[in-house]
């Protein structure tokens, strides 16, 4: 195990400490299937990149969250042709079953959504990021956030009375 103190400056470790484990639930947010492999190639790459501003590390970081998951999911959609089916909820009583079932439709639903509109709306209703901060992670402007906000919780409504 590499010791982050030696080799980086405290300002990084301490980044990797407060956000790690948020950059592994945005990329398995996301869809990637190897989440914790994501978030440590996006450290990874900011320690190996010195940003003339520190406080755009975060910022820089969540975007290789989101490209690199994005590259993933590209190159996984090409060695697999088919999606496989989620597995099967615990069935430990009927609440538990009900909410697993519904949670599994949402996941299913937005699953289906073009990658631009569910990535705006992971990150914007799992990670609570403001439109600026989703836009800086997607590359995108802040209008362009708003569309695939909005189109994205209109195919997400259609999709799930169709699933009801």
């Amino acid at each position: 195990m590499i010791d982050l103190q030696t080799v980086a400056p405290p300002s990084f470790a301490e980044l990797f400490a407060a956000h790690y484990r948020s950059m592994v639930r945005l990329a398995g947010l996301l869809g990637a299937d190897d989440p914790e492999d994501i978030a440590q190639e996006a450290f990874a790459r900011l320690h190996d990149r010195r940003l003339r501003d520190d406080g755009a590390a975060l910022a820089y970081v969540r975007s290789i969250v989101c490209n690199l998951t994005r590259n993933r999911l590209r190159h996984l959609r090409l060695v697999r042709r088919r999606a496989l089916d989620p597995p099967e909820a615990a069935r430990s009583s009927e609440h538990a079953v009900l909410v697993a079932e519904e949670h599994r439709e949402l996941l299913a639903a937005v699953g289906r959504l073009p990658r631009r509109q569910r990535e705006a709306l992971v990150l914007r209703y799992w990670l609570d990021l403001s439109e600026r901060e989703i836009a800086e992670a997607m590359g995108v402007s802040p209008g362009s956030v708003k569309t695939h906000t909005s189109r994205g919780l209109s195919a997400l409504g259609r999709a799930l009375k169709e699933d009801s």
